[in-house]
């Protein structure tokens, strides 16, 4: 019955559905429609029979599910993070394929109170530092974390570099000749504003910090940062520091035209699903969260079973996915 309906839900047979669930190599299906049926999957909360699986590959011992946990460490609901939330579902989605089970889903404040043993490996999404990086591994030294920015080899990571994506984000602007550039974003100990004002710096471009707002990273406060920001004089392109700020920085300067002859360039990072539905559609550093999702996934199970012992950075390249977002200037 499963089946059959996530073959509805897709719209391809049952026999496909079947293949794909139960044969990670399978050629049945382009890599779109697996995605699709694997995310069906999720949704009805289907479990692939991996004891068949296994039968069928002429496995006898009995593999033991790892008990697993997703710990969210910059976030306390998952809707507040765009970025995040497609992040835990592609997790969620690998740990279904492999047939593990996902045990827990903490922020950090219930992560706090763990105690050893309760889980086989734990998924660290946004840097942790202090107490919780300390708690999290007296419960286990199976850790993965999956971030932007890489830390001092404490766990096992898998980054995409923000401070490097900013880089990349500003340097496009002023390759479009912009050259009064405006930021949105976290200014406390954050990479992404470090690479802004590097990349300024660099091009031997002056800071103005009237174009400049500190904000969190909310649909809400790029909404409220546009609206302070946008009147600057001789501003033309301002980079947010996430999807979501610039999706309400985009909608800030559609409620509030500066001028018919004056267009403000937006640019952010992660390539959120939202980045194609806002209007204009939003120029944005891809962050490639299924990939990452995939990898630390591996690298966890790897380090459970010991395959390795030191620890470890996996770094994902990022890169310009270009819209309508950005004018040349």
């Amino acid at each position: 019955m499963s089946l059959k309906k996530i073959a509805e839900m897709v719209g391809v047979s049952p026999s496909t559905v079947s293949r794909v669930l139960n044969d990670r190599s399978s050629s049945c299906a382009s890599e779109a429609v697996k995605q699709k049926i694997w995310e069906a999957a999720h949704e009805i909360n289907y479990i692939p029979n991996s004891a068949a699986r296994r039968l069928k590959l002429g496995e006898t011992e009995e593999t033991p599910t790892l008990r697993l946990a997703i710990v969210l460490a910059r976030t306390d609901h998952l809707q507040q993070d765009p970025f995040f939330r497609e992040l835990y579902r592609e997790l969620e989605i690998e740990i279904l394929k492999e047939g593990y089970s996902l045990t827990g889903t903490l922020t950090a404040a219930e992560a706090e109170q763990l105690t050893p043993g309760q889980f086989d490996g734990i998924l660290i999404l946004g840097r942790c530092f202090g107490s919780l990086l300390q708690t999290l591994s007296e419960c286990t030294r199976h850790l993965v974390g999956i971030w932007r920015n890489p830390i001092n080899y404490e766990i096992d990571e898998v980054v995409c570099d923000g401070r490097e994506a900013a880089r990349l984000a500003v340097s496009y602007l002023i390759e479009k000749g912009h050259r009064k550039i405006g930021y949105i974003g976290d200014c406390s100990n954050e990479s992404r504003y470090v690479g802004y004002t590097e990349t300024m710096i660099l091009h031997q471009l002056p800071l103005d910090y009237d174009c400049i707002v500190s904000t969190d990273h909310t649909e809400q406060s790029g909404y409220e940062a546009m609206l302070q920001i946008r009147q600057v004089s001789g501003m033309t392109a301002v980079f947010c520091a996430n999807d979501i700020s610039a999706v309400g920085a985009l909608r800030a300067l559609r409620e509030h035209r500066v001028s018919d002859r004056r267009k403000i360039s937006v640019i952010s990072i992660d390539n959120i699903e939202e980045a194609q539905s806002t209007r204009p559609m939003l120029t944005t550093v891809h962050i490639p969260r299924k990939d990452m999702a995939h990898v630390a996934l591996q690298i966890l199970t790897d380090r459970i079973r010991r395959g390795h012992t030191e620890k470890m950075r996996v770094e994902f390249p990022c890169q310009v996915v270009e819209r309508e977002s950005v004018f040349d200037n």
